[in-house]
């Protein structure tokens, strides 16, 4: 179960490093003090990330006791936990203070994006650089990494149900951009996509829990008892950092983007997803660097599931209970954002449908992810849009035999 284990010690130290990355978010919250705008970015924004790590560990030693696909679903979940506070807050301050509307979509559409056009290009990339370097060497992986098919990112059809579930959020996705709008419909909709989802993975019971390595590797050799004290231990200490640290990190953030003249929207869109998805990257490049290609891509795959349908299902719900209306409103701006967001699901759902994903294919999310920045505006969204959806259904129509496989795990579940 365990591959790369590590002693006691190394692994206290692992800890202790991680809780002093993230004490200065603590003590500043705690003492009442207020640094400046930029400085609390950085304080609050480690300790973020502190927290993701810490979650993430968890939830990787779950996978000890539990089926593979759900633990994997689990560890998307929790790695992105501090995404979901800092999304929820601006939701939940638009209810009082209307400027906070556009922040809750900037974030929720600048996450989705960025995990699909960077991260998944990161683990073909990661799984390119490993097959290179493990070419010439003899063993497993070397004869792996010689076979021709192996150059590319594999998934199993196992993965077909993660893929049809995505294809029916993709389309429901597009109603906000159509209707101006995350209504309370649509938080219904999506959040019972997401259960039946987890219900459907649940099921799965034929996977084995790939090997583990570093701090999780440790902990799933513990005595059951300890393991899930160490488990539910390492749950409940990273959501009392996301707590302590999620809500001034949102300020800081629009904050610091008026002191140093930067468009507060760009930093929330960018800078706040970076900051809360990076460790699931980490782990997904890890992953792929051991040539667990399936387990790199599904674990992102899994988290772009849960983000384009918990995360925005519970928007309207944090805005309702911050004072708000029962549906977020949405401006010009916001659709256009979260119809770029519907139109890149549907090109990444086409790219990864025949369960293999191509260095051709991730080059593709990546420079049309990049062209957003060369061409700001809003008919450059417009258009991008119309490049994503282009691309995307042509190849869904050649695919349609892959896609329908795909939709037959959500509608016949076997």
């Amino acid at each position: 179960m365990a591959g790369e284990s590590i002693t006691r010690g190394t692994v206290l130290v692992r800890v202790a490093l991680t809780l002093a990355v993230a004490l200065p978010a603590i003590v500043t919250r705690v003492a009442g003090l207020h640094p400046p705008a930029v400085g609390a970015m950085v304080i609050f924004g480690a300790g973020v990330l502190a927290a993701a790590v810490l979650l993430m560990w968890a939830a990787e030693t779950a996978r000890a006791d539990m089926s593979g696909a759900l633990a994997l679903a689990l560890l998307a979940l929790i790695a992105v936990l501090p995404e979901y506070a800092v999304d929820l807050y601006y939701a939940y301050a638009a209810g009082t203070r209307p400027e906070y509307t556009a922040y809750a979509a900037a974030n929720m559409t600048g996450a989705n994006r960025l995990l699909v056009g960077v991260g998944w290009a990161l683990v073909v990339l990661a799984f390119a650089l490993a097959v290179r370097r493990l070419s010439g060497r003899g063993g497993r992986h070397a004869a792996r990494a010689s076979k021709p098919d192996r150059r590319d990112v594999q998934l199993t059809p196992l993965h077909r149900t993660e893929l049809g579930f995505l294809a029916l959020a993709a389309v429901l996705g597009f109603i906000p951009a159509l209707t101006g709008e995350i209504g309370w419909y649509m938080s219904i909709s999506l959040i019972v996509v997401y259960v039946l989802y987890l219900v459907q993975i649940g099921r799965r019971r034929d996977e084995d829990v790939e090997d583990l390595a570093g701090v999780p590797a440790r902990l799933v050799t513990l005595p059951k008892r300890k393991r899930l004290i160490a488990t539910w231990g390492g749950f409940a200490l990273g959501a009392a950092i996301v707590f302590a640290s999620a809500k001034p990190f949102a300020n800081a953030l629009v904050e610091a983007g008026a002191s140093l003249g930067i468009d507060e929207f760009l930093l929330v869109q960018w800078l706040a997803p970076l900051a809360s998805e990076a460790p699931e990257l980490l782990v997904a490049v890890m992953f792929a660097w051991r040539l667990r290609d399936a387990d790199a891509i599904g674990t992102l795959l899994s988290s772009k599931v849960n983000q384009w349908t918990l995360l925005i299902g519970t928007l309207p719900l944090a805005y309702r209970i911050g004072g708000g209306d029962w549906s977020l409103p949405l401006d010009s701006r916001q659709t256009e954002e979260v119809l770029l967001t519907a139109a890149q699901t549907v090109l990444g759902l086409s790219l990864l449908v025949d369960l293999v994903f191509r260095r051709w294919e991730a080059a593709v999310l990546f420079v049309l992810f990049a062209v957003q920045f060369v061409l700001p505006g809003e008919d450059a969204r417009l258009y991008l849009s119309g490049v994503y959806l282009a691309i995307g259904f042509s190849v869904l129509i050649a695919r349609h035999r892959e896609l329908g496989k795909a939709m037959e795990t959500v509608v016949r579940p076997r």
